[in-house]
């Protein structure tokens, strides 16, 4: 017997400063007196930045305890496979958040609830949530005009409110000591293994009982098809190729210089403007008259100056000799020393503002003037009226810049100096095909431009899509596998060829049917049959007790 758990969500305030503080799985298997052999391995394609961390424990003296912790809800957004996969083999599910990170919980309310209530539309599996730690700023007011009190943590109210769209439990823990974990938390979570368990019981029993009212002569048991291989995604490289563009300055198009003309930093046009209307402002994407905000008007008069002379010094460029860098002078020198920084906070998807922080403190070494260039960063990304404190800079709109900066450049002629008769990916770092025909495009175009992530998540499509076909719409659709073979091959797929292979042996009494299965290789045939499902010897024992039952003149019980 075993018992599954997924826990998905971060328990720990984003921005806390005691980063070392355990997580609430983890607090449980360590404290909790019925788990004994704690185990633990990251479960990811990269240790760097694994999709969760799976534990293994023994419960009840003798029940295999597997637990998932999920920190990050992005897996929801870059690996829907594994994520469905999750919820679907799971008996509890735990999700988790911080009574202090309010913008973590509007956007879970917002884009992942749906998600999971979907998940669960099928299946009836208990749900716990927790809501973690001490409301720093107290008891939010009630009254309709104090709306800013409520944005600074998460209310019981909400909590519960979001447990009753998810029919689940709901748990308020202010920390994670002995008490709270081992009376709150770790009865419930308790109480659910054990119904779960019991459940398992039950069902066990009602199908031995099943079996020993057969006292006939019992049918060949049918093994189970070989398992088909899986297919690992590969990780996601988006930020890594954004940092690689501004370190090594490919296709350049603007050069920065201090009024001296001494040093000259190089950036892009295209990732400026889309996390600052200050810079499209500067680079004639909008007008003054377009741009609501007269501290952006005036900052951009005050920092920055484009040159339009011709008379500064020729800059190392990467780009096309026939096109030469904007030159744009900075004109305070304070700004423009710790410029490779903000460039690098910026291209990082601007939301490391504590490093930047520390890196302009670390240059500057004056408190006053280290404000000064702060205040700077906050007037050029922000956006019409908003963004005027720190506490703003770390606001849901600035930390989502990463995910949604270059968006606004997608499939607009603003800047555009490239058009491709294609879509989606390369902007946002995530596909969703409408078909297996067009995922199979996909694949093709991402193995000519050698994009092999991309290639990945539409193999993965085309694995899931027909796993998921029922026999009879997979024995009556037009759809040819083999077709789908000989492109998977062409194209140096081999995971996907490997795998529509299998997947031809384990559905062989449908595919042996279709004209198409003529078509198969010599080899591929000799693999079909060899790995068939189900197998000769199998079809020949049904033949043979078939016989034995019209023999006997009476009915078969099970058949």
């Amino acid at each position: 017997m075993s018992v599954n758990i997924v826990a998905f969500g971060n328990e720990r305030d984003r921005f806390s400063e005691d980063s070392q503080q355990p997580s609430l799985i983890w607090s449980y298997l360590g404290r909790s007196a019925l788990i004994s052999q704690i185990d633990s391995s990251l479960s990811a394609a990269h240790a760097a930045n694994p999709v969760f961390t799976e534990y293994q424990a023994c419960v009840f003296g003798n029940v295999r305890l597997l637990v998932r912790d999920c920190p990050a809800w992005d897996i929801f957004d870059s690996d829907w496979h594994t994520s469905r996969s999750l919820i679907g083999g799971a008996d509890i599910i735990v999700i988790k958040y911080s009574v202090n990170d309010k913008t973590a919980f509007q956007e879970l309310k917002d884009s992942y609830v749906p998600m999971i209530k979907k998940a669960l539309s099928h299946c009836s599996v208990p749900v716990i949530i927790s809501a973690i730690g001490a409301r720093k700023n107290g008891v939010p007011c009630t009254c309709p005009l104090c709306t800013s009190d409520r944005r600074s943590c998460v209310t019981t109210s909400e909590g519960v409110q979001l447990s009753k769209e998810l029919g689940a439990t709901y748990l308020e823990l202010h920390t994670l000591n002995d008490f709270y974990i081992q009376k709150y938390f770790g009865g419930v979570l308790e109480y659910f293994m054990i119904q779960s368990l019991n459940q398992k019981s039950s069902e066990k029993m009602k199908k031995k009982k099943k079996t020993q009212k057969c006292h006939r002569v019992q049918p060949p048991q049918l093994e189970q098809p070989e398992k088909m291989p899986i297919l690992k995604g590969e990780a996601s490289h988006y930020d890594a190729d954004l940092h690689n563009l501004l370190c090594c300055c490919q296709c350049a198009d603007v050069a920065f210089y201090p009024e001296d003309l001494s040093t000259v930093v190089e950036a892009h046009k295209v990732i400026l403007c889309s996390v600052s209307q200050l810079f499209m402002l500067l680079f004639e994407v909008k007008s003054a008259a377009d741009i609501h905000d007269a501290s952006i008007v005036k900052m951009a008069q005050n920092l920055f100056t484009v040159d339009t002379r011709g008379t500064f010094p020729v800059a190392t460029h990467s780009g096309p000799p026939c096109v030469p860098p904007v030159k744009v002078v900075v004109k305070d020198s304070v700004f423009c020393s710790c410029l490779p920084d903000i460039l690098h906070f910026i291209y990082s998807g601007a939301f490391q503002w504590e490093q930047l922080e520390e890196d302009i403190k670390r240059k500057v070494k004056d408190p006053e003037k280290t404000e000064n260039v702060l205040e700077k960063v906050k007037c050029i990304l922000k956006t019409p009226g908003k963004l005027s404190t720190a506490k703003d800079c770390r606001s849901h709109q600035i930390r989502r810049l990463y995910s949604t900066s270059l968006r606004l450049f997608f499939n607009t002629p603003v800047l555009a100096d490239v058009i491709f008769k294609i879509q989606e990916y390369l902007y946002t770092d995530s596909c969703c095909p409408a078909s297996i025909l067009q995922a199979m495009s996909l694949l093709v175009c991402a193995e000519m431009y050698q994009v092999m992530r991309l290639q990945h998540i539409c193999e993965l499509y085309i694995i899931t899509q027909l796993q998921s076909m029922p026999s009879r719409e997979l024995a009556s659709t037009s759809l040819s596998i083999v077709s789908l073979l000989r492109k998977a091959k062409f194209h140096n797929s081999d995971c996907l060829s490997t795998w529509l292979l299998h997947f031809i042996a384990t559905n062989y009494l449908i595919f042996s049917q279709k004209p198409e299965f003529q078509d198969l290789s010599v080899e591929e045939r000799s693999f079909v049959e060899m790995h068939r499902w189900p197998s000769n010897l199998y079809l020949k024992q049904l033949a043979e007790y078939r016989n034995y039952v019209h023999s006997q003149k009476c009915h078969c019980a099970v058949m």
